[in-house]
């Protein structure tokens, strides 16, 4: 068996022998089966051999000690500009509203600066959503694709319940609803008419859009309309209309008469991302299984997340400056301090809830499957998840999960693509606590005993509201309802606790957020022997391993080219290598 003898010297002077080895390599007259069996392209074989030679361990340490503090800052100078405009904005918002007065009017006129960013956010939720699930899908195989989203959704339903049991196992130890009654709490708001039964078939209903435009900014939804009983009166006829119904009715009929619904449908404003979702997945599979005929698609939309990603750094330069008027806003909107003291032991139970998930659960799931430290990978997510605090929307917040995962934590793109979108739709960790929290709290001021059934009742029914709810700001509230309905508790109750919601609503989308993120490293470590295999049979792609192929080529070129049979093997100077796909058996 010949040997062929590396070059040694300097990673300059291999990258320029690169190519000469190449030529020897295609020179050599080496058997079939191993050509059959070679892994390896001469590109990747050139970036190998050119890379520069590792540090000796003395002289690493020592550069990592030298890490200055401007490199530092350069490194993280958006997560800490955004730390101090949070801080800017408490302090803004403090001395306005003390000092400033300001009108209605002059309130949403402060704002502005915020209101911009939350624009810009929600402008490249669609593209971001669209490019990176059809190219996540298509770039990866039917069976590795079901595999990671089999995971992903494992991983969100065991989160979920954990987050739920964690939430009554709190409200039901610390009792936030006994030392006050429901009367003593002002209500602010309406209560959101929401039937438990139309609005899980809703939630199937916007899977599966009708107009793929329109779900673009459009949800659709039912409501229930009462019918009124006619009793064979015509309504064209106004002598017959004068003729009391009633009358002509027994007792008992009238009793027993139940009242009749319809459901209307309807559109409202707001982004179907379950829709989009569900038909981008369908879309890359079938474009990725289309071979070159469905590349020029994915090389599009590839182009535009790659477009849209450097927008949302473009957006990043802003992300100060809108979140400190954001905060500042906010304090100076709100009317009544003293809500806060009356649910301060609410807020508390939630709070607390939120912090051992996201603290203990969350990062010990991590790492027992991962095995790596889940605190630096939360630190990488730092940017994202203070950026969800401010915005409290989960899908706002998407451009930069996407941005933290990939850069920061290093997680393949692949994955990132398919499980950050699902994540952000579905995935309410936070959103699930604080339902059970609330509702049972809700149960505790009424001085209403719930029974074991309840309570498993409440847990499902969270569990099942949250996947359903939007990623959108205060979406807790409209599921909140369907909670408290399945249990037989009064949906009305729920003004109770709106005063507060938009700050525990920031809280439990950080969660959400931190749960997505947790998701996508214990997904591609769950699905790394898949990764690997794809990522080998991307460089090596026969079609037919026993295929034959005769090259005819200009006597100029017969010295350049070289043909192997029985391997389907061609090599040429273009430092490519290519396995035929015909068979001329």
């Amino acid at each position: 068996m010949q040997r062929l003898r590396l070059p040694l010297g300097s990673a300059q002077q291999r990258g320029e022998q690169a190519p000469e080895l190449a030529d020897r390599l295609a020179s050599r007259s080496l058997p079939s089966p191993q050509l059959g069996s070679a892994r390896f392209s001469l590109t990747r074989l050139r970036k190998a051999w050119s890379a520069p030679e590792p540090l000796p361990p003395a002289m690493a340490k020592t550069d990592r000690k030298g890490c200055s503090c401007p490199a530092f800052l350069k490194k993280n100078w958006l997560l800490l500009s955004t730390v101090a405009a949070v801080i800017m904005g408490i302090g803004v918002g403090m001395l306005v509203r003390e000092y400033g007065k300001m009108s209605n009017l002059g309130k949403t006129y402060f704002s502005f600066p915020g209101e911009v960013l939350m624009r810009m956010l929600k402008l490249i939720i669609l593209p971001l959503i669209i490019s990176s699930m059809i190219t996540g899908v298509a770039a990866l195989d039917s069976s590795v694709s079901g595999k990671i989203g089999l995971r992903a959704l494992i991983y969100y339903f065991c989160t979920t319940i954990i987050a739920v049991i964690l939430g009554i196992v709190l409200v039901v130890a610390i009792k936030p609803g006994m030392p006050q009654k429901a009367n003593e709490i002002d209500r602010v708001g309406s209560t959101p008419e929401v039937s438990t039964v139309d609005a899980m078939l809703d939630l199937i209903r916007n899977m599966f859009p009708e107009n793929l435009v329109q779900a673009c900014f459009q949800q659709y939804k039912t409501k229930r309309e009462k019918v009124e009983a006619a009793a064979g009166v015509d309504k064209n006829s106004s002598a017959l209309t004068e003729q009391p119904i009633t009358t002509a009715m027994p007792a008992e009929d009238s009793k027993n008469k139940t009242q009749e619904y319809k459901l209307v449908g309807m559109y409202s404003n707001g982004i179907n991302v379950l829709g989009l979702i569900v038909f981008c997945i369908v879309f890359g599979m079938v474009i990725g299984k289309m071979g070159e005929k469905g590349q020029v698609l994915v090389d599009f939309f590839n182009a535009l997340n790659e477009a849209t990603m450097r927008i949302v750094e473009i957006i990043m330069w802003y992300m100060p400056i809108g979140i400190m008027f954001l905060v500042a806003g906010k304090i100076i909107e709100v009317q009544d301090w003293e809500i806060f003291r009356k649910l301060g032991l609410y807020m508390a139970t939630v709070l607390s809830g939120l912090a051992i998930h996201s603290i203990i659960i969350l990062p010990l799931i991590y790492f027992i499957i991962v095995r790596k430290n889940p605190f630096r990978f939360a630190m990488g997510m730092a940017q994202a998840l203070l950026t969800a605090l401010m915005i409290s929307s989960s899908s706002a917040t998407l451009p930069v999960t996407f941005r933290c995962a990939e850069e920061k934590n290093f997680i393949d793109k692949r994955i990132t693509r398919f499980v950050l979108p699902v994540g952000a739709t579905i995935n309410m960790d936070g959103t699930a606590l604080y339902e059970a929290v609330a509702a049972i709290f809700i149960a505790q001021l009424n001085d209403l005993q719930l029974n074991t059934g309840q309570i498993v009742t409440i847990s499902v029914a969270a569990t099942a509201a949250s996947i359903g709810a939007a990623g959108v700001p205060q979406a807790g509230l409209v599921t909140m309802v369907i909670v408290l309905t399945a249990v037989g508790l009064p949906a009305e109750d729920v003004t109770l606790i709106i005063a507060v919601d938009w700050l525990l609503d920031r809280f439990r989308t950080m969660v959400n957020v931190l749960g997505d993120a947790f998701g996508t490293g214990i997904v591609e470590k769950l699905s790394k022997k898949e990764l690997e295999q794809m990522d080998v049979t991307s460089e090596v792609n026969i079609v037919n391993p026993f295929a034959l192929e005769t090259t005819i080529l200009d006597n100029d070129e017969t010295e350049t080219k070289k043909s192997y049979v029985n391997g389907g093997f061609a090599v040429d100077k273009s430092d490519a290598i290519s396995f035929t796909q015909t068979s001329q058996f």
